[in-house]
């Protein structure tokens, strides 16, 4: 069964994934008569597959453009050095300087604040990078694993879009899942970096390998890591460090007009905030929802102003790698949403509610919530539309509660993991799958938990 195996000899997570997937949903549907739904649910799910990928090249682009403006005013750099203690303890195979680290804290803060559109990109970023300092091409690193377990179970400050569902649908109190929310993702957090960090520990062949590799230790000065990148990778350094032509020197009116820019941006909410009727609800509903991704746009541009970066040169130029990145990951979405569709198709999915929910009240799961817990792994438009259900069914239930607090602290794990793997070319992703697993497991379990002990009727 060498096929089932990945150039390191051992087997291959997503392809025993994949395999699973595809052998049941055909045999199921062979014998409950489903075969041309399943039929239907593989071409469906391979346009879908495509025109997801491209749907991304626009927010891809725009968004790499704009880390393109952090990068050459110097910010990556310097986030990467605030958290320099932190992140090179989970991190110790990654440069503290290295532009891995400053793309992987932009995506973890625009996963903590909702921005979810803002954070793939910056993910997709960190993972470039990341690969740039893989001795193994093709071979998920600890780093890419890590990175992956916190991406997908990151801490949620604010779930902005599921409140947004919930006060549309009438619920009463729609804010009322944020404080359980957001324990149930820092319990997820804390199990996927734990699960990544131990399996990468006992992973004794990969560190063998790693400290036998061309790939030298991790450096901690910006000279040495330059020098690193440049002659074991076969980089040119000026292409990842160096910004000169991206660069000039900024007078005085140019700082001002940024520090103007932002305070007119502040008096603005301000203004606005004092002309609604209520303030804090406002924050609340309104700029939390709306004004905060066109915020952190302008407070980039503006950035990059006061830094003397030449803006929309070095948007541009970021942008080309969207373009690429989306095509690259066009095989590995058909691929597993192909098998997801099928799966759910075949009636698998199902069989497998029915089978779990005599003792899915031992948690506190409603057996109605029970199909979105499953689906959620693999599906986030399917499990989005299920809550959705709940909600609207009936906002003030203890189900739509429930759903809620689960949608928030959970992630579409198999789409994550082809996206950001697939973009750099990873088929070996390791214990990259079960680590994001178990947080996603840790994440529904606690919202059942923790809906127990919020739930006030």
């Amino acid at each position: 069964m060498s096929f089932l195996r990945s150039g390191s000899g051992k087997p291959s997570a997503i392809n025993l994934v994949f395999i699973g997937l595809m052998v049941i949903s055909v045999l199921l549907a062979s014998y409950t008569g489903k075969m041309e739904a399943v039929t239907q649910a593989s071409v469906d799910a391979a346009k879908s597959a495509v025109q997801l990928a491209i749907g991304l090249i626009g927010i891809m682009a725009l968004w790499l453009g704009l880390i393109r403006v952090l990068e050459a005013g110097g910010l990556m750099l310097t986030l990467a050095e605030w958290l320099k203690p932190l992140m090179i303890r989970l991190f110790p195979d990654v440069p503290p300087t290295h532009p891995a680290m400053g793309a992987m804290l932009l995506n973890i803060s625009a996963n903590m604040l909702g921005l979810g559109n803002a954070a793939t990109p910056f993910g997709l970023k960190a993972m470039v990078e990341l690969n740039k300092l893989n001795p193994f091409p093709g071979t998920a690193t600890n780093a890419m694993c890590l990175f992956l377990a916190i991406n997908t179970s990151s801490v949620t400050l604010f779930p902005l879009t599921i409140i947004g569902v919930r006060a549309a649908a009438g619920s009463t109190l729609p804010a009322a899942i944020w404080l359980p929310t957001l324990a149930a993702t820092t319990v997820s957090t804390v199990v996927g970096v734990s699960v990544a960090a131990w399996l990468g520990y006992k992973d004794k062949d990969y560190a063998e390998s790693f400290s036998q590799s061309s790939v030298p230790k991790p450096k901690t000065s910006q000279e040495e890591m330059e020098t690193d990148i440049e002659e074991d990778n076969g980089l040119d350094t000026e292409e990842i460090q160096n910004f000169d032509h991206l660069l000039y020197t900024p007078g005085l009116l140019s700082r001002l007009i940024a520090w103007g820019i932002m305070g007119a941006f502040l008096g603005a909410v301000f203004y606005r905030g004092l002309n609604s009727e209520n303030y804090w609800e406002f924050i609340r509903s309104d700029f939390l929802a709306h004004w905060l991704l066109p915020g952190l746009m302008l407070l980039i541009v503006v950035y990059g102003l006061g830094r003397g970066v030449k803006v929309y040169e070095a948007v541009t130029e970021g942008a080309k790698q969207g373009f690429d990145i989306a095509i690259s990951i066009i095989p590995f979405l058909v691929a597993i949403l192909v098998a997801i569709g099928m799966f759910r198709a075949s009636g698998a999915m199902d069989e497998i509610t029915v089978f779990l929910s005599p003792y899915t009240e031992w948690i506190g799961l409603p057996v109605d919530v029970l199909p979105m817990a499953l689906l959620r792994p693999l599906s986030g438009g399917g499990a989005f539309g299920l809550m959705s259900e709940a909600i609207e069914r009936d906002p003030n239930s203890y189900s739509a509660f429930v759903s809620s607090i689960m949608m928030g602290s959970t992630e579409t794990t198999f789409y994550v993991l082809a996206v950001y793997f697939g973009s750099i070319g990873i088929m070996n992703i390791r214990h990259g799958l079960v680590a994001a697993l178990l947080a996603d497991f840790s994440g529904i379990l606690s919202a059942c938990l923790l809906a127990q002990i919020f739930w006030g009727g």
